[in-house]
């Protein structure tokens, strides 16, 4: 069972350790895996602007999410999933077949590149945030009719493509983002994740205040 903490303690610690931003949707992503997966992990709480002096001398970009297993230190969240999503098959988040599989890496990458990649912008200038939230808000309402096929972004299971959406998907009353409605299904799509006991157990206190 994940366990949630502020610190590292001297006692004896789970196997795998996640220092994980408390407010960072990459690591909210790593989190919701965790939870499908019910793997036991020691979380380590990173407070914005209040980075463990341990984290740099795991991660030489010290960023969060990074995750410790033994010896093997991995970062960027979505190789740390499917890292997990390898090393604990069960449930599969990734599927079988390896077209199947090449096209949700290239989903994942999409995500980052053309939506992620921007919500530093939306703290910024008035002019550039609001180019952010545009672009975010018109490719979700692009791809919203997949979901009026199937519940989830690759058919009738959750993946790691959904995990890596719902933090996005979770955080848009908090980014200032407004589907239209004809983003409808992606909206009911969003609900859907939410009420996972998943999604629900890998919120944060903080992220719990962003709706």
């Amino acid at each position: 069972m994940v366990t949630s903490i502020t610190t590292v303690p001297s006692v004896r610690k789970a196997v795998m350790t996640l220092y994980s931003g408390t407010t960072d949707p990459l690591s909210h992503r790593t989190r919701i895996v965790l939870y499908e997966k019910d793997i036991e992990c020691q979380v380590v709480d990173v407070e914005p602007g209040k980075k463990p002096r341990e984290l740099g001398e795991y991660n030489p970009y010290n960023q969060v999410p990074t995750m410790v297993d033994r010896d093997l230190v991995l970062y960027d969240a979505n190789i740390i999933n499917e890292y997990l999503d390898e090393r604990l098959p069960h449930p599969p988040l990734m599927p079988v077949d390896p077209v199947s599989r090449a096209k949700a890496r290239l989903m994942l990458m999409r995500f980052d590149r053309d939506w992620f990649s921007l919500v530093p912008q939306l703290a910024g200038d008035k002019k550039s945030g609001q180019k952010a939230r545009n672009t975010i808000r018109d490719g979700l309402t692009v791809i919203s009719p997949i979901f009026k096929e199937h519940p989830f972004a690759l058919g009738p299971e959750l993946s790691l493509v959904d995990c890596a959406l719902a933090p996005l998907l979770w955080r848009l009353d908090h980014y200032g983002i407004d589907l239209p409605r004809q983003a409808k299904p992606i909206l009911d799509y969003a609900e859907r994740l939410f009420a996972r006991k998943s999604f629900k157990l890998s919120l944060t206190e903080a992220e719990k205040g962003m709706r």
